[in-house]
């Protein structure tokens, strides 16, 4: 008889109603491994409570202005859909299904695990939609999976894959998106480029967190593969809570380009490989206003990777080479 295989595809999720909103921050703030509050895991589902209570309104508005949702819901069902496609398309129908597991919001880890069951599939490759590693990614959706594994009494043979910031068929689909945006500069002289990361606070970097690293080998990769002369820089984005985080923010650093004289500038967001709340509102709203306020005239936020055909090569090809192992 022959193993039953899937690809289960790991992300964040988000709120795929205004409703939602609240619920969805509140598993954010449960989360201990993004953000830890002293007294353990009760008093972190009190804050958690009281903090989502607090921000869902303001937050709730954002995503009023970009839709009423988060846009990462969609396009990451596109990813499933165009994966699976292309898996279907090489290998044939029944050769591995692609499904999806969210870390806040549906379909959350629990029901997935319950799909996979009913579908009798016993060989797993997880596939993070987070190309580099951290504990707050990855680490914190597996975590997550591992959890609901075992309330379930759920059992699969499992190859996982953690980071991929360095594969070429990624970095292709980098630059592919950059000059995409940078055709929508009637003249491009003079552009800068802003790669934009989302940030982590400074002790899980002191703690050995690959991340930072990895983004900054990303982004001269991306720079390398591009083979064009443009003064570029690096930034991070969304930070939460009083500690500190990753520098410079990407705020500051579009306040010194603007007052620099830096008047046309190209954001690339460099860690994200959807569009989400984080690029259709941080990005290209509430950063847009922000160069418009130190001056910068053309400000244009590229892509995000979405279903572009490379980037949905890349997760074939990574899911793929570790299938065949079984």
């Amino acid at each position: 008889m022959t193993r039953k295989k899937g690809i289960v595809l790991l992300q964040f999720g988000g709120p795929d109603s205004l409703e939602a909103v609240e619920p969805f921050l509140y598993n954010l703030f449960c989360d201990n491994d993004i953000i830890q509050f002293p007294g353990g895991k009760l008093t972190q589902k009190i804050f958690a409570k009281g903090i989502s209570k607090l921000r869902h309104k303001k937050l709730q508005a954002k995503y009023a202005e970009i839709g009423g949702k988060s846009p990462i819901v969609e396009r990451t069902i596109q990813q499933q859909k165009a994966l699976q496609a292309l898996i279907n398309e090489k290998y044939g129908p029944d050769f591995a299904s692609v499904e999806l597991a969210m870390r806040y919001w549906k379909p959350f880890s629990a029901q997935t695990i319950q799909e996979l069951q009913a579908k009798g599939i016993s060989d797993l490759v997880m596939l993070p939609l987070y190309a580099q590693y951290s504990v707050t990614n990855a680490g914190s959706s597996y975590n997550e999976w591992d959890r609901q594994k075992k309330r379930a009494g759920a059992t699969f043979n499992e190859r996982r894959i953690d980071q991929y910031y360095d594969h070429p068929l990624y970095i292709q689909a980098f630059t592919e998106r950059i000059s995409q945006a940078l055709s929508k500069f009637s003249d491009r002289s003079g552009v800068h480029i802003l790669f934009s990361a989302h940030g982590t606070p400074l002790n899980i970097v002191e703690r050995g967190d690959p991340y930072s690293t990895q983004i900054k080998e990303t982004v001269e990769l991306v720079i390398k593969d591009f083979k064009k002369d443009y003064p570029y820089h690096l930034s991070y984005q969304s930070k939460v809570g009083p500690r500190e985080w990753l520098t410079p923010d990407t705020e500051s650093t579009i306040e010194e380009l603007g007052k620099s004289g830096v008047k046309k500038l190209l954001v690339v967001p460099i860690s994200f490989v959807s569009d989400h709340i984080e690029t259709s509102h941080e990005l290209n709203i509430e950063a847009r206003e922000e160069a418009e306020e130190v001056g910068i005239e053309d400000f244009i936020v590229s892509e995000g990777l979405n279903d572009s055909p490379l980037f949905i090569q890349t997760l074939a090809d990574l899911a793929i080479k570790e299938l065949e192992k079984f």
